[in-house]
């Protein structure tokens, strides 16, 4: 285990490098100027050169790099280069829980569906419920998420009026009033994931309960329920726990449509109007601390398999 983290370690940062080096290189490559943001228009090419020259933007890009990586790796993220000129990390530290906890609430509530249907489904593999599940799920799978909110917009809060569109409270007011806030954007999450996990779940549970311990356990008479939750859904859960670890570090950074739509505060909208404005300090930080999250995230679900999965303790013995 501890051989192993070392390796997960190791694979983290040289993930974070690149990551953070090709961002650098990309933001380098778009037309936005950001001595005009800062500036306006109408002003001096002299006015533009000296505020170029004040951020750093003609130095060599592996300088601007290497300046960033070693104030980074201090945890200074810098500030705005565009007006108000707020502190990076401080931006970033308001709007990650936002997005944090729309990704946890959301597969949440797709878990709670998902792993019931799977069961169900797999448990009657060919008949009528497991044609009825499979049908819907991938029915669900073909809306596109941008649809799905504006349908879940209109029935719950249009129609319905029981949940609010645009406001948020933040989880330090009021657990409560979050919660109500956060629900539609959650729904609209959940909606698609828990359609992609009920399909990769089934698809796992009827691969196991072919084995021939479940058959056994079948024979012995025990119940249905006691061989799919004590000797079923584990081992069949490693694609599941994938592709949830993937999910996660995924949805915090790219929530955009959803924060869009319900006009939330997120990581999606910060990382989008900083890259509108030309604000390359914003969007370098902002793009370290989600790939950051994302492969802290998958690193744990790969570990996670020891315990899944006593064959792969073994293995690394």
């Amino acid at each position: 285990m501890a051989n192993a983290a070392l390796k997960r370690l190791g694979e983290l940062v040289i993930v974070l490098l690149i990551v953070s080096a090709g961002t650098l290189a990309l933001l380098s490559l778009t037309p936005t100027d950001p001595a005009v943001t800062v500036l306006g228009e109408g002003h001096s090419e002299q006015e533009y050169a000296q505020v170029r020259e004040e951020l750093g933007l003609n130095d060599p890009l592996p300088v601007r790099y290497l300046d960033w990586l070693s104030a980074a790796v201090r945890g200074d993220l810098g500030a705005s280069v565009v007006p108000p000129y707020s502190d990076v990390a401080e931006r970033i530290g308001a709007a990650l829980p936002v997005s944090i906890e729309l990704a946890v609430l959301g597969l949440a509530m797709a878990l709670l569906v998902s792993v019931p249907l799977a069961m169900w489904s797999a448990y009657h593999a060919g008949g009528r419920v497991d044609r009825l599940i499979s049908a819907g799920t991938f029915g669900v799978l073909s809306v596109p998420s941008f649809l799905a909110g504006l349908l879940v917009i209109m029935v719950f809060s249009v129609r319905l009026g029981w949940f609010p569109r645009t406001e948020w409270v933040r989880l330090s007011e009021s657990v409560a009033d979050n919660l109500y806030h956060a629900f539609l954007p959650a729904l609209t999450i959940a909606l698609v994931e828990a359609a992609m996990f009920t399909r990769i779940l089934r698809n796992d549970l009827i691969t196991t309960l072919r084995e021939d311990y479940i058959l056994s356990a079948k024979a012995k008479g025990m119940s249905p329920v006691h061989i799919m939750f004590s000797d079923a859904l584990r081992p069949s859960s490693f694609s599941l726990i994938t592709v949830l670890g993937i999910s996660l570090g995924r949805l915090i950074g790219s929530t955009v449509i959803v924060e869009y739509l319900f006009a939330l505060p997120g990581m999606g909208s910060l990382v989008i109007n900083a890259a509108n404005q030309g604000d390359f300090t914003m969007v370098q930080g902002a793009v370290l601390v989600i790939a950051l999250i994302y492969v802290v995230t998958n690193a744990l679900i790969d570990l996670s398999y020891n315990y899944l999965d006593p064959r792969i303790r073994r293995a690394h013995v």
